[in-house]
């Protein structure tokens, strides 16, 4: 195949800058250069066997399963849920992991007819940007959008086909609201949970759990996790359990394997950061708070460049980015992530850009992603398969959903949670900023991964299978 001619050369540039601003558009990003003299913000019991995601049997004696194998090319696997109602509660309408992760089941239902209507239980007093931008990005997919409390939700929970309840939090909706039909709705009810954390596991929060059709959760790990502690914590059992490994969207994969796309998203974000394109980035992108653990991934990134520097390794000059500023949101942890790097004289190698709807242009332009999630780590981390997409080698925590996504020496390199995880890291910094080749090979190896088992007919063919099982149960408890 020839050459483009300069002219279509123009064209393709001028259609991925107007794409940039459509993005750039829908984020509420900002971005400042943190410099010595300012540091302003910039820019989620029975028996029964567990298997893995493809099938894998592994303990007999637990009650979790698989969303099963995955097939070849086929027809939408979801399509048998076309003309059915489904009812989505989510404890909140935010940028966080869980509420974006809904909506875009929302919309995979929408796409094959389904009837979907959301209910958001806990909404800021105040009217809220995010909240109306993301309610209005619903209602113009079809997705009907509902109050939390009145006559019309409850109307809504009985005639459903399928609840779905996201995030342990969103229990506290079904007494508040249901009261005395409770027990009518529950028979149709998945719980999709993603939470990691030991102040989620309240009576309040959880007690109809046991009664409900499944639950489905994003990693073994959390699975096991939830099953020991329901348990031990609060005496109650856990219903059949699914294990669903997420999966990337299409337009993210899109954009991930368009090389005109990745290179003038990549050349845009690093002007806009004032980082070369000769430049490495390592990036964490979360939401800040301790849990993200972005404070060690500071002190790791301050260690690495003095190693470099004692050692006189070349290497070309380096930067850390924190995708997920909110100073609003979490002002005393940011602060001190801003007084360590003034402190350290690290301000031009560090940049923090707000919390964003949008990662796929930080994605592009950077050169490392670093999950640092702490404690028990991430249910999942949809973030790493996303970068994953974008031939980026992750450097993780070993805990968690990380460990199910990342193949140590491989996709990656994992580190210990904790202070005890500060040197590791820098250490793997420092490999990844020295190693190109490594550097590469592992990106594609990821790369490669995610094409096996994370993309988003993956992930729609391991829900198909729990949304079946939930609606036959559903169906059987009625006839009964």
């Amino acid at each position: 195949m020839g050459k483009q001619s300069p002219r279509a050369v123009s064209i393709q540039k001028k259609r991925w800058g107007l794409m940039i601003l459509a993005i750039f558009s829908l984020s509420t990003v900002m971005v400042f250069i943190m410099r010595t003299d300012s540091c302003t913000t910039s820019a989620s019991s029975g028996t029964g066997s567990i298997t893995d995601s493809f099938g894998e049997e592994k303990d007999a004696s637990s009650q979790i399963y698989s969303a099963a194998q995955v097939g070849g090319a086929t027809p939408n696997p979801l399509d048998f849920m076309k003309s059915k109602l489904v009812l989505l509660v989510s404890h909140e309408l935010s940028l966080s992991g869980g509420p974006l992760l809904l909506m875009e089941l929302a919309f995979l239902l929408r796409g094959v007819g389904s009837e979907v209507v959301w209910i958001t239980n806990q909404k800021p007093a105040e009217p809220d940007d995010v909240v109306y931008s993301l309610e209005h990005k619903m209602l113009d997919r079809g997705v009907q959008v509902l109050a939390a409390r009145g006559q019309k939700a409850i109307d809504t929970a009985l005639k459903a086909d399928l609840v779905i309840l996201n995030t342990a939090v969103a229990g506290k909706w079904l007494d508040a609201v249901l009261k005395e039909k409770v027990p009518i709705v529950l028979p149709k009810v998945l719980w999709w949970i993603h939470e990691m954390r030991g102040h989620y596991f309240k009576v309040e929060y959880v007690k109809h759990l046991p009664f409900v059709a499944g639950a489905m959760i994003d990693s073994h790990t959390t699975a096991e996790y939830w099953k020991n502690r329901t348990r031990e914590r609060l005496g109650i059992k856990m219903p059949e359990t699914y294990v669903v490994h997420l999966g990337n969207s299409k337009e993210l994969t899109e954009v991930a394997e368009d090389g005109v796309a990745k290179r003038i998203l990549r050349e845009h974000v690093r002007e806009s950061l004032g980082v070369r394109n000769e430049d490495l980035i390592f990036a964490v992108i979360n939401s800040v708070s301790r849990g993200k653990g972005q404070d060690l991934f500071l002190r790791s990134f301050h260690e690495s460049l003095q190693k470099i520097k004692e050692k006189k390794l070349q290497v070309p000059s380096m930067h850390a980015v924190i995708v997920g500023s909110d100073m609003n949101a979490q002002t005393k942890y940011e602060t001190e992530l801003r007084n360590f790097v003034l402190e350290n004289n690290i301000q031009n190698h560090v940049q923090f850009v707000n919390k964003t709807l949008t990662v796929a242009p930080y994605l592009a332009s950077i050169d490392v992603l670093v999950q640092n999630s702490q404690a028990r780590g991430e249910c999942f981390g949809r973030i790493t398969i996303e970068a994953m997409a974008f031939q980026l080698p992750v450097l993780g925590t070993a805990a968690g959903g990380t460990m199910e996504i990342v193949v140590n020496g491989t996709t990656g390199l994992l580190h210990p949670v904790g202070k005890e995880g500060v040197t590791p890291l820098a250490n793997n910094i420092v490999k990844l900023a020295t190693h190109v080749e490594r550097r590469l090979t592992m990106g594609k190896k990821g790369y490669e991964r995610v094409k096996e088992r994370f993309l988003e007919h993956h992930m729609s063919h391991r829900i198909a299978v729990v949304l079946k099982e939930v609606l036959l149960k559903a169906k059987s408890h009625s006839n009964s």
